[in-house]
């Protein structure tokens, strides 16, 4: 267990750096409400320049710049928003427990300083392989959503499913569909968001 401060911290940039070695077979996958702590924005940079795999699921606040050539192009960053209100915490790293060996864990931490830093917040492994697997399954619906998910392409948000460039919309079958004005969700920022 991660609990707090330096030791959370520290856990969490090891793991990190510990993709990093296994370079273009490394991957990192989070769900988080907020990522604003600049020491673990860096941390992600460096894995992805490393060739790391990195999907995050970040329901609020990204200050993160995913998909930026010589920066971030192995980061993907998507927000769901839907009916309720969700707290969940769930870190993955493919190779935490040794090659191919993926570690999960949850928790309270939001990767923020506050949380980081002056807060107590902890993060648990999940050893048990059926929760594990589980724990993937939630992940993938999420990073599979094609209804309630937002995508951040370096610093726009548009909806998952529009090319952000052609205000377009690819739906399931893959056909494409023309809309008639530019979406009020490609305002960009946050904000934009309804």
């Amino acid at each position: 267990m991660f609990v707090y401060a330096d030791h959370l911290r520290r856990s969490l940039l090891d793991l990190i750096a510990n993709e990093a070695e296994y370079g273009s077979s490394g991957g990192i996958t989070m769900k988080m409400n907020s990522l604003v702590d600049a020491e673990m924005i860096e941390a992600f940079y460096a894995a992805s320049a490393a060739g790391v795999s990195i999907d995050l699921v970040v329901r609020g606040i990204c200050c993160l710049r995913p998909e930026v050539a010589g920066l971030s192009e192995h980061i993907r960053v998507r927000s769901i928003l839907g009916r309720y209100l969700e707290h969940s915490r769930v870190f993955r790293f493919a190779n935490g427990g040794g090659p191919q060996t993926p570690v999960h864990y949850i928790g309270s931490a939001d990767l923020m300083p506050r949380n980081l830093d002056r807060r107590v917040e902890t993060l648990v492994p999940v050893r048990d392989p059926a929760l594990a697997g589980r724990i993937d399954e939630i992940l993938e619906i999420n990073l599979a959503d094609d209804t309630l998910a937002w995508e951040l392409h370096d610093d726009r948000w548009s909806r998952a499913g529009w090319a952000p460039s052609t205000h377009m919309w690819r739906c399931r079958s893959g056909r494409r569909h023309a809309t008639a004005t530019s979406p009020d969700h490609e305002s960009g920022g946050i904000g934009g968001r309804t």
